[in-house]
């Protein structure tokens, strides 16, 4: 069976879209193959550049297997008149191509039809490929498109060239007015003449081979050299050693088709910055990577990754550091031009930020998060949570204010950061005590974090309920103007910031709610120009389904140990509000879920509600409460004695947040449950009676469904009514 390669060849992709892209090209071409019955032998593959994305699929069939089906015709007594055939049935002969003395007749429900056995001959491969994979290249989707020859054709970049082939055949496709062939290009500087000079392709399991000599390597072997050659360089410098930033080593992997890597310098003056300016400007804007020492203080060395050969003469190392020096000495000047007018004093300037053209500017929203940052960390405080409100108050009043700053306006990564260097070098207020300024600034420092599920959550006790209410801010004031994430779409990065509210309270443990958070968010819009916009509509609703699903993602996606998601559907069902509480009742869950007993009381809950359920559906009356007098059987009078008794213990061990032991206690039940279903018939014709047991089954429900809703466990056993 034949190997085939795709190659799309065009002007240079931008490094952030290459990866998803060649995903996307894979699981197109997999699912076009798979549809065809062309399946490949083993697990697709690809190579991908700046200048490529190509694909690789080794043993597939020449062309589809043959299909022999039976195919119904009209009804025999259209197709026969008088023992002849009619018009009817030569029109479904000549349709199926068999002679009309051939076609059966099948017996179906509808009656006698005609039929005919018919081979449907397999299309080959390339004819199959050639006709559906332009239409699969051109539905690649982009962030951003480029027209350059009509309307109507887009890609990312205009496409150069294409390889299309089936071993040495090569596959008849065109895109965008270009012929599939069987030649490649290199390296643009290196790979031959100006990069143009085509590179042969043999066959698609030489691909690799042939592009590798016009010096182009695959992704897996750019970050090998890369990574090597970043050690070498920095075991020039005593006791060095570079940075690890894997997101700029997947950056650098996508600019570069065969990497080598420059060791520069820069003066030691500029040290004298904060490190983080230094870090931004050659990691963001640079690329260079930054060079430490044992202790991981910064040293003025970087490294930066070609896309070239060695620099063996110094030009683009002399180059890249004149770059760097004019990049530090604007800094320095942002620097030190921002320091002359204090952060308290930016206060006033936030009014002519716009935060959104219908929630008002940033001083607006900086009272509002003052406001609502201080009823939390009462909130905390009155827990019994060590937390400096004071601190918490001032650090909400300053923490967008470098939003004014030269330097945030020229590195926007620097936002929040800026501030916190700001604060912890400026005099925020005569005679404040140094610690105070520290943690303030900190505070500051850290409130737009976490900015992912992978980033950290604010340091500190302050910072963590900062952070909280400048997101819970936007998403409140974004969701009552109805701008709510939809789909893929997300232009306020609402899920972000609720990911990154739900990550916080559970990484320091806060107690605090999110509806009561989300409902002061709403309230602090109360009587502002924002709020005649706003749709009352179902706002609250909305919100807790929005950080319902943000608080299920967490926890089976993000939380370490990850959560099974029936074991998350269980503890939401009761409450998804208390971050704290539902992290604390799913690993309790968890621990006792593979028990028999609680396996039993789990069926048995799911019993219980499809019981009255069906009783509802029914409008079948269910007493307000059990009469135990009206109880007969010993078995249900056994389980209606028990359950005071255990609802008594478990509400004890939920009261101290022993969620296992209360799970525990109510597993004991399992053997007075068992014998309640095995003797009792609930569904009985006497209507005192069955109102009587469908309470004591919505009692057993209602007063242990508290921890967690066992009926969302999912089981093996069997389930059944009665």
């Amino acid at each position: 069976m034949p190997d085939f390669l795709l190659e799309i060849g065009c002007e240079e992709i931008p490094a952030r879209m290459i990866d998803a892209a060649s995903l996307e090209l894979r699981e197109r071409l997999g699912t076009l193959l798979q549809r065809e019955r062309l399946e490949p032998a083993g697990a697709l593959s690809s190579l991908d550049t700046p200048r490529r994305l190509a694909v690789l699929a080794s043993g597939i069939p020449d062309s589809q297997p043959d299909i022999t089906e039976r195919v119904n015709g009209p009804s025999a007594q259209i197709a026969y008149k008088d023992g002849q055939p009619t018009p009817a049935a030569h029109a479904f002969a000549k349709k199926v191509g068999v002679d009309v003395g051939k076609l059966e007749k099948v017996s179906t429900p509808k009656g006698e039809y005609l039929a005919a056995t018919v081979t449907r001959k397999g299309r080959t491969a390339a004819e199959i490929l050639a006709e559906t994979l332009p239409k699969e290249i051109s539905a690649l989707y982009w962030p951003k498109n480029m027209y350059w020859r009509k309307r109507g054709e887009v890609f990312v970049r205009p496409v150069r060239w294409l390889v299309a082939m089936l071993d040495e055949q090569v596959v008849p496709l065109e895109l965008f007015g270009i012929r599939a062939g069987r030649t490649s290009r290199g390296h643009r500087i290196i790979g031959g003449k100006s990069g143009s000079e085509a590179v042969a392709v043999s066959k698609p399991s030489a691909y690799v081979e042939a592009l590798r000599g016009a010096k182009v390597l695959g992704a897996a072997e750019r970050e090998h050299v890369i990574r090597k050659a970043l050690d070498a360089a920095t075991r020039t410098i005593p006791g060095a050693r570079w940075r690890e930033d894997k997101p700029l080593v997947a950056t650098v992997v996508n600019l570069t088709e065969f990497p080598s890597i420059i060791l520069g310098s820069f003066d030691p003056e500029f040290l004298a910055l904060p490190e983080e300016v230094l870090v931004t400007v050659m990691r963001d804007h640079q690329k260079y990577f930054a060079i430490e020492d044992a202790n991981g203080k910064l040293l003025p060395h970087f490294l930066a990754v070609l896309n070239t050969a060695a620099d063996s003469e110094g030009l683009i190392r002399h180059g890249n550091e004149r770059v760097l020096r004019a990049r530090f000495n604007d800094a320095r000047f942002f620097w030190q031009t921002d320091q002359k007018q204090s952060l308290r004093q930016r206060v006033e300037l936030l009014r002519h930020v716009t935060f959104q053209k219908d929630l008002g500017s940033y001083y607006d929203k900086t009272m509002r998060v003052q406001h609502m940052a201080s009823w939390l960390a009462e909130i905390v405080k009155q827990s019994g949570m060590t937390i400096r409100p004071g601190i918490v108050h001032k650090a909400a009043l300053l923490a967008k204010t470098d939003l004014t700053t030269e330097l945030v306006k020229e590195f926007t990564e620097l936002q929040g950061i800026v501030g916190g260097l700001y604060a912890r070098v400026q005099e925020l207020d005569e005679g404040m005590k140094p610690d105070v300024q520290l943690e303030i600034s900190r505070a500051i420092y850290d409130h737009y974090k976490p900015e992912s599920m992978e980033d950290n959550t604010p340091a500190t006790v302050e910072g963590a309920v900062l952070s909280i209410a400048d997101k819970a801010d936007s998403i409140a004031g974004m969701f009552a103007l109805g701008l709510i994430p939809s789909g893929s779409k997300d232009p306020f990065a609402l899920r972000r910031q609720a990911n990154g509210i739900v990550k916080t309270i559970a990484g320091h443990k806060l107690p605090l709610r999110l509806a009561e958070i989300m409902a002061d968010a709403r309230i602090r819009y109360k009587g502002s120009e924002a709020e005649k916009k706003f749709s009352n509509a179902a706002y609250a609703e909305s919100v807790r389904g929005f950080f319902r699903e943000r608080l299920e993602f967490y926890l089976k996606d993000a939380h370490e140990p990850r959560y099974a998601y029936d074991v998350v559907n269980a503890v939401l069902a009761v409450d998804s509000d208390d971050v704290v509480d539902a992290a604390a009742r799913s690993e309790a869950v968890s621990k006792v879920r593979g028990s028999a007993d609680f396996e039993s009381i789990s069926i048995a809950f799911k019993r219980m509600k499809n019981i009255l359920r069906q009783a509802a559906e029914k409008t079948k009356v269910i007493a307000l409460r059990v009469d135990p007098s009206g109880l007969q059987e010993e078995s249900e009078k056994e389980l209606a004695a028990l359950i005071p008794r255990t609802v008594a213990t478990v509400e004890k061990l939920r009261a101290a947040r022993d969620y296992e032991g209360a799970l525990l206690e109510i597993a004991k039940l399992r053997p007075a449950i068992d014998k309640f279903f095995d003797k009792v018939m609930v569904m009985v014709d006497d209507e005192n009676l069955r109102a009587n047991r469908l309470a004591l089954l919505q009692t057993v429900v209602k007063e242990f469904s508290t921890v967690a809703d066992f009926s969302e466990i999912v089981t093996e056993g069997k389930e059944s009514t009665k």
